[in-house]
Formats: structure tokens, sequence, C-alpha cells
């Protein structure tokens, strides 16, 4: 069994002081907050404090002074302990939530920078979790944990003070408590660190697998697969619950070990302070103010080994949000803008890699595609098909070679500007759970016209439907456009394409979920589209490529074949094949 990678107390205080660096733009409610805290943990001394006058006065020395004036000052003395802890929790849990949204806005903008490799090798579940569960637990400890670290803290601090200038002999006792109480600390450290990490990857696996069965929901239903996927949840769900179950016990059994060492010390404290006080004749209310001090010493000693618990879950989940933060982003080096490109695409020994282990997707591949040419990529899969459309866009940097548009080498251009100049209309449509109007406009910067999305509707046939509908173009579509039919939703995906109105246009199998009186008018609709675009067809279906200027057939990464559709069958190579496979199938 292998082991978890060990958080050392170095690294922990390093991942804490880099979490904490997110409080300074709050610097002066934190401030706020931390007078609060000492505010608050002055009032439990002074509490004990009040036992020695109170009893002394009242009850031995008669002091009508004292007996009024003790019951103000004790109503006093917890107003002042109330607005103080007020002003405490509520000032640090409002940088608490400040600093988790700040986190929440930086990882997703991360995100929103990462590479395409990156959501290749991570699950979604995992990066979920890290945007809810993780950061959860580091607003814990950024609030609940400084708030008993500080306050308890201070409170213990001048309890101890006090009972110590009271009889400073008793200070030995504590000398020999502490170093107990710390291993008993540091031991329970370890195994809260090691079981909160083991619980975030859990986490993270919980919400892939729920993630996956509510996406796939259809396939789990029409293969019965619903009790395969309930027993993949129960067995991690028991499996996190059992780690859980782990850090309580680990946290159950430490908080009352660190209160039986402080019983133990306080009542040696309480023998000697007795024995110290027939001898020396101390005052009952002074010896009710150590009493009460000692009482009072219990419960932020509770809290404080409580703490270490959600210390330790935040000070991990810190470190896997950072690790997210410091994961490399897109290369956007680029420094040069095209406003409209011509479209004349240069692929130059082009190569990729996608991992060590794999052997590559496309080969020393040469390839010009001329100003509003049509080319079309087919072959079978694994081919290299979709390498060599998701090149151009950068999606991926090429291992080795380099892709030129308009004779400019795409890494000397801006991410922004290149994408510009590309729309891509893919076989899995991705619309967004928003209204018709805003899928069709998604990336402007300007809303269109009513007009304007009318002539792309119109284009890509979705106009039809659009206006049937009760909303019009304000209808929502539904998570994934769930409320739409597949032919639907990706017409409104070639309706974007539309309107963004790129030089380059890249059509993975645009047609594919459309039936085939819908096929025939998007054809039409695509081929005015294509007229005036450089376009990359990746085809499945060699039906729909037959018009297109040039076919280049693909086979394990390498160009095979090259010509017109009449060219290539005449030539009864690998397309003739494919053609005659595609077409006896369909007879």
């Amino acid at each position: 069994m292998s082991k978890d990678p060990v958080l050392t107390n170095a690294d922990a205080r390093q991942v804490y002081r880099r979490l904490l660096q997110y409080v300074k733009p709050y610097w002066r409610i934190f401030s706020l907050s931390i007078v609060g805290m000492l505010i608050f943990a002055a009032t439990e001394p002074l509490f004990a404090a009040m036992m020695k006058p109170l009893i002394d006065g009242s009850f031995v020395e008669r002091n009508e002074d004292m007996v009024r004036a003790m019951p103000l000052f004790l109503v006093g003395l917890f107003v002042v302990r109330g607005i103080a802890g007020f002003i405490n929790t509520y000032c640090l849990s409002w940088v608490g939530r400040r600093v988790v949204a700040d986190l929440r806005r930086e990882m997703f903008g991360h995100l929103l920078r990462a590479p395409t490799r990156y959501f290749d090798n991570q699950g979604s579940g995992h990066i979920l979790a890290k945007l809810t569960y993780n950061v959860e637990n580091v607003a814990s400890a950024a609030t609940s944990a400084i708030t008993t670290l500080v306050r308890d803290g201070f409170t213990v601090i001048g309890l101890m003070g006090f009972m110590l200038y009271i009889n400073a002999a008793l200070s030995a006792i504590f000398l020999v408590i502490g170093p107990v109480m710390a291993g008993a600390v540091k031991y329970a450290t370890k195994r809260f660190r090691r079981h909160s990490r083991r619980i975030q990857n859990r986490v993270g696996d919980l919400t892939q697998v729920a993630q996956e069965a509510i996406e796939a929901h259809r396939v789990v239903k029409a293969f019965g697969g619903q009790a395969r996927e309930a027993r993949r949840f129960n067995l991690i769900n028991e499996k996190t619950r059992s780690l859980q179950m782990k850090m309580i016990a680990t946290e159950a059994a430490s908080v009352p070990l660190v209160q039986l060492i402080s019983a133990a010390a306080i009542g040696v404290v309480v023998y000697l302070s007795t024995m110290q006080g027939l001898k020396e004749n101390i005052s009952v209310g002074t010896f009710m103010s150590f009493v009460v001090a000692m009482g009072l010493l219990l419960p932020p000693v509770k809290r404080l080994t409580s703490v270490n618990a959600k210390l330790q879950q935040g000070i991990i989940a810190a470190e896997s949000l950072f690790e997210l933060l410091d994961s490399e982003e897109e290369s956007d080096r680029g420094t040069r803008t095209l406003d409209r490109a011509e479209g004349r695409i240069d692929y130059r020994g082009v190569s990729h890699l996608y991992a060590d282990d794999k052997l590559p997707a496309i080969q020393a591949l040469d390839l010009l595609v001329m100003p509003g040419e049509k080319v079309a990529l087919v072959g079978r899969s694994g081919s290299g098909k979709s390498t060599v459309a998701s090149l151009l866009p950068r999606f991926y940097d090429a291992t080795a070679g380099e892709i030129l548009i308009d004779g400019i080498p795409i890494r000397e251009l801006t991410l922004a500007s290149l994408r510009a100049q590309i729309s891509l209309v893919s076989q899995d449509v991705v619309l967004f759970n928003d209204s018709i109007a805003n899928n069709i406009a998604y990336g402007r910067d300007e809303p269109p016209t009513l007009a304007e999305l009318e002539r792309v509707a119109q284009s890509a046939h979705a106009l039809e439907f659009i206006e049937t509908l009760p909303q019009g173009f304000d209808t929502l579509v539904g998570d994934r456009g769930v409320m739409l039919s597949g032919g639907q939703r990706q017409r409104l995906a070639i309706a974007r394409a539309m309107l963004k109105d790129a030089p380059i246009l890249i059509l993975d199998e645009a047609t594919s979920a459309l039936d085939t009186e819908a096929e025939r008018h998007i054809q039409a609709a695509l081929q005015e589209l294509m007229a005036r675009r450089t376009t990359l067809v990746i085809a499945h279906r060699l039906s729909t490529i037959e018009n297109a200027d040039r076919i280049l057939v693909l086979q394990d990464g390498r160009i095979v074949e090259q010509g017109r559709h009449s060219e290539l069958l005449e030539l009864g190579g690998y397309y003739a094949r494919l053609h005659r496979l595609q077409f006896h199938d369909a007879a």
C-alpha cells in the first residue's frame, strides 16, 4: 500500500503563511477582529479576579459599597464581552468569506486559462471538489481556527498569568505538563493531515461518480446500470465515511487526553494551593479566584485542542488549492495580432505526442490550405483527424514543427487574436443553461440585434423551431441544452458559428445529429458559410464531403491519400475502400 505524501511542519507553515496573504487586503477589518478577540480574552481573567473582592468584600467584610458595585461591574463586564465577541465573530467571518470568494474567483480564472491537457488529466469531479469542499475547509481554517487560536490562546495566557501572579511557585507544574500536551497535539496533527488528504481525494471521487451518473442518466437507465452505479457510489461513500470517523476518533481521543492532563495538573495545583492556604492563611476570596481561574482554563484548552483538526484540514485544503493555482497556464506569449485573416493555413513538419508512453497522434505533417479552400479530413478513429484540427486554435501546442496563418506562426499571435479568426462547430454540441439568444451570441462583447439573430437562425434553419417556442429567442435551453432535441442543438451551434463570422471554420461532423431532411437544409447553409471561409471538415460520413475542394485521408497520423472525391474513388485506394464499406453498410 502506497503511503500518502507527508506535509512537514515547515511546509504547513509555508502553506498557512501563503493563505494569510489573502487576508492582507482586508487588514483593517482583520485588525478590528483581533482587537475584539483580545478584549474578549481579557474578560476571562477579569472575571476570575472579581471573585476576590466579590467574596471578601461582600460576604466576609460586608462592605456595602462593594455589594452595590459588584453586580454593576459584573453586568458591565458581560456587556463588554458580548460586544467584543460580536466584533470578533462578525469581522473575522467577513474576512474569511472574502478570502474564500477571492480564492474561488482566482481558481476559476486559472481554470479558464488552463491548457486542455490539464482537463484531460484531471477529473472534473476533483476540480469541482476543490471549488466547493476544499475551499470551505480553508474558510474554517481562516475564521473559526484563527478565532480559537488567538482568543482562547490569549485567554489561557491571561488565566495562567493571573494564577501565577497569585502563586508563582505553581509555574513549575505547567512547565512539566507543557511538553506532554505538545506531544499529544503533535501526534494528533500528523493523523489529521494524513486523513484530511485522503478525505479530500475521496470527496473528489464521490463528486466524479455522482457527476458521471447524472450526466449519463439515460445510458444508466437504458443499460440497467443503476445497481452498478449505486455500488460504485456506496463504496466510495463508505470509504469517505470511514476516513471521517477516523478523523473524529482522533479528535475525540486527543481532546479528553489533553483535558485529562490539564485536569491532573489542576488537581495537583488545587492540592498544593490548599496546603499553602492552610499554612499562609490565604483569604477565601483569593482561593476562590484561583479555583475559578483554573475552572475557566479548561474550556479554552479543550477548544484549542479541538481546533487542531479544522486547522490541519484547512492547511491540506489550501495545499490542494495552491496546487491548482500553481499549475501551468496556456502559453500566451504571442505579441502579434490579426484584424481579419485571409485564411491561408500552413502546417510545416507538424508532429504531436500526447504522452511519452503513446505513439505520435500525427507525424511530420505538411499541409497547405489556401484561403477559401474546403479541406476534409477522413480516416479511421485515432488516425489524427481531430488532432490536426485541435492544433490550429492551440488547444494543444504541437510537439514539433510549426503552423502558420497568413505566413505568421500561430505561437507569435496572441491567443485571443488567433482564436478570433476561428469558428468551431463540433459533434459534441455544448450549450449553456441560458437563453437561445445568449447561446447564439456566446463570446460576443456586444449583444446582437434581433435582426442579426434572426438572420443567422434562418441560415442555420433554426428560426422555424425558435419561433414555435413560447418565449422565442428568450427561451432557456436547460442544462447542456436538454430542453432541445439533438438536431435543434446542432443548429444553434451552427448559428453561433455563423454569427461569429470568423474567416476560418472547423467543422467536426457538424451535421451528425440531424435527420436527413434537416441535413440537406444545413448542408446548403454550410455551403454558403464555407464559400467565403477556409474550412477544415472532420468527416466520418463520407457523403457529407463529396463537394470538398480536397480530401485528405489520414492513417496513423500521416496523409496517405489526397484529392477530390471523384479522383480518390478512381484511385481505388484507402478512401475508395472506406467509401465502399460505408455505402455497403448503408445499403
